[in-house]
């Protein structure tokens, strides 16, 4: 019988308390005690990105880090980028670019690229293809993704300048 522990995560702004195992994944504990739904369980070896989400961040997989090394985390899932009365432009340039087909990968693919254009907020097509490469898609080939981040780049440096 495994010994549950007290974690505190701060996810999309709303700090939670719960009891979790250490050895449960935190994929499993933001899909099953959460209700976060957002981020996909695909491949749980790392391989596909579709759990990816922010976290005191960085972009992780959440398939890879246990409940417990996530105590005190600050997570950001695709549920927290943009509301639907209000996209992120991520969000609104993937559906504009038509950079999904099934949407499976989609929650990880955008909020791996939110981290990347924080990184680099004006990246090349090359950049933007190798910082995208550990989130994979199985439907749309990439050509249309690539454009999407370039695409919401350029909005964000938009709005950047206009605000200044």
């Amino acid at each position: 019988m495994s010994k549950k522990m007290q974690i505190t995560l701060n996810v999309n702004g709303t700090r939670h308390e719960l009891l979790a195992e250490p050895r449960t994944l935190l994929i499993h504990v933001l899909r099953e005690n959460l209700g976060i739904t957002g981020p996909h369980i695909g491949c749980e070896t790392s391989h596909c990105g579709a759990c990816t989400i922010l976290m005191n961040e960085r972009s992780i997989k959440s398939c890879t880090v246990f409940a417990a090394q996530a105590d005190g985390a600050e997570i950001t899932t695709i549920e927290g980028l943009g509301t639907p009365d209000s996209l992120h432009p991520l969000q609104e340039a993937f559906r504009e670019h038509h950079g999904l087909q099934c949407g499976f990968c989609t929650p990880g693919m955008i909020t791996r690229a939110a981290q990347l254009l924080k990184e680099n907020p004006d990246p090349t097509e090359e950049e933007v293809r190798f910082g995208m490469a550990g989130n994979l898609c199985r439907c749309t080939g990439y050509q249309n993704i690539v454009k999407a981040v370039l695409a919401a780049a350029s909005e964000i440096n938009t709005a950047k300048e206009a605000a200044q």
